[in-house]
């Protein structure tokens, strides 16, 4: 499913115009977005959650030409499915 495909969705089921799901469905992502960006937590229940985690900086190898390279520090986002979504889906 798709952004459009969702914001479709919420005006078939909520009845909402094309620029209210569309703002709706904004406010969810850019709030999700917004809240990891600060490095908390953001789980809904029964769905999934996201968290950021941190990985500290390290020494890698350029693949092509086989010379050391230092790979800086990093904060990914990173999502984990819900039990309840875990049955739905191995159902």
């Amino acid at each position: 499913m798709t952004k459009l495909e969702l914001i479709d969705q919420l005006c078939q089921e909520a009845g909402l115009s094309k620029p209210e799901a569309r703002k709706a469905v904004a406010v969810f992502f850019d709030s999700i977005s917004y809240a990891l960006s600060r490095g908390d937590r953001v789980e809904i229940r029964g769905l999934c959650s996201f968290f950021v985690k941190h990985y500290a900086g390290y020494m890698g190898r350029n693949p092509r030409t086989g010379e050391q390279v230092k790979i800086k520090s990093k904060n990914l986002p990173f999502f984990k499915c819900g039990k309840d979504l875990k049955e739905r889906v191995d159902s």
